[in-house]
């Protein structure tokens, strides 16, 4: 590595996809307990579209250039000080955590070592970079949820990148699963192992029935979903209303305090921990990337603008080498 830089995308204002742009920056070193991945690909997330289009500006700041990208895979370039565990060449895979913010669409980047896990053998690179974020999946259904075999699962937003990782799991854990999604995403869905899906803008919710588990990743409509728990019933999600951030954060708090916890929010941060376990699901059969379209470092903005625009049928990624 004999170039200082590396190419990276930053936007320098808030605003559609298109303030996005691909720039040589500096290259960074990792510091003790990091180390330096030289990226293969990653995904585009929900969250981080959100925050470049500026609805989060009292919590993002207003300092630029900022980055994009939250996961990645690829392989060690080198190790900070104090590291074990892992050597130049290996390849792996992670989340940056949330003290870190974004800036994994590059073609390095700098990571704890606790949040980066061994890539499974024989797992492509850049299909595995829609798996990540699975890790927010399995916390919600086994960790939040405590899902059990027999259980009525319901996953709202099915096709996207958690809830298609949701459907997968709930199948493997012996749930019985129904799934909400876009009508042309259905025969998807139900590729992935669910036992029913419906299409969310014909169906009304009074009409599903009721279930163990709710896992939710549109964060709205919240009060909605919540009655159509049985008894003892869980409702996960893991986003809010991107339009009206505040009254949706005051319902979770609301649920979570005078609701006997039956509404939780979470968001995810995995660990070293968590990533290995995702690797057992994936070597273990039950789990598979699902990736709809991959593009190229210099079309990042393209595939921010094909997740606004819906109807993603697992994860859009971006390949980096």
């Amino acid at each position: 590595m004999t170039d200082p830089t590396m190419k990276a995308v930053l936007y320098d204002r808030h605003g559609g996809p298109d303030v996005l742009y691909t720039a040589r920056v500096p290259r960074p070193e990792p510091a003790r307990g990091e180390v330096l991945v030289k990226v293969s690909a990653f995904s585009v997330n929900g969250g981080e579209v959100i925050v470049r289009a500026g609805r989060f500006r009292l919590l993002s700041g207003r300092t630029f250039p900022k980055r994009v990208g939250l996961d990645f895979t690829g392989e060690v370039a080198a190790s900070g000080a104090g590291v074990t565990g892992f050597a130049t060449g290996d390849r792996v895979w992670g989340v940056l955590g949330r003290t870190s913010g974004f800036g994994s669409a590059a073609e390095y980047v700098t990571v704890p070592a606790e949040r980066v896990g061994r890539l499974p053998d024989g797992l492509d690179p850049v299909a595995a970079a829609a798996l990540p974020v699975a890790t927010t999946a399995v916390t919600a259904l086994r960790d939040k949820a405590g899902l059990r075999p027999g259980e009525r699962l319901l996953v709202r937003g099915a096709a996207g990148g958690v809830g298609n990782a949701a459907v997968q799991l709930g199948r493997a854990y012996g749930a019985e699963v129904t799934a909400l999604a876009r009508a042309a995403n259905l025969d998807f869905v139900r590729g992935l192992g669910a036992h029913r899906a419906l299409d969310h803008r014909s169906v009304r919710p009074a009409d599903l029935g009721r279930f163990d588990v709710v896992l939710d990743t549109a964060g709205t409509d919240l009060r909605t979903f919540r009655r159509l728990l049985a008894p003892g019933g869980r409702m996960v999600t893991i986003t809010f209303d991107p339009d009206r951030p505040a009254a949706s954060l005051g319902y979770l708090a609301a649920g979570t305090l005078h609701g006997r916890g039956r509404v939780r929010f979470f968001s995810g941060n995995p660990t070293r921990a968590d990533l290995d376990g995702l690797a057992r699901h994936v070597t273990e059969g039950k789990l598979r990337p699902a990736v709809d379209t991959v593009f190229p470092l210099e079309e990042t903005g393209a595939a921010h603008r094909a997740l606004e625009a819906g109807g993603v049928r697992g994860k859009y990624v971006v390949r980096v080498a």
